[in-house]
């Protein structure tokens, strides 16, 4: 019963959650488990649940802006439009 409790309580908190937050819970969550399956230490398991956790929120943030394109003027700054 308190496994299941916890499981839902999980997934309320994720529920309210941003895109890229969600992203980045779920990266940290996966490359700790694969850090650690693949390592077999816990220091695995650590610097897996940051590689995943940033790969999370890099994808997660592309999600946020879903039809917006970043495109680079002449002078080399770069601004975000609608998608040709």
């Amino acid at each position: 019963m308190k496994k299941i409790l916890g499981i839902m309580a999980m997934v309320g908190m994720l529920a309210s959650c941003t895109a890229t937050e969600k992203g980045t819970a779920i990266g940290a969550g996966s490359g700790a488990i694969i850090g650690g399956a693949v390592s077999n230490s816990w220091g695995g398991a650590a610097v897996g649940a940051v590689a995943g956790g940033v790969v999370g929120a890099a994808i997660g943030q592309s999600q946020e802006r879903r039809g917006y394109c970043v495109y680079r003027n002449r002078n080399g700054g770069t601004y975000e439009a609608r998608c040709r």
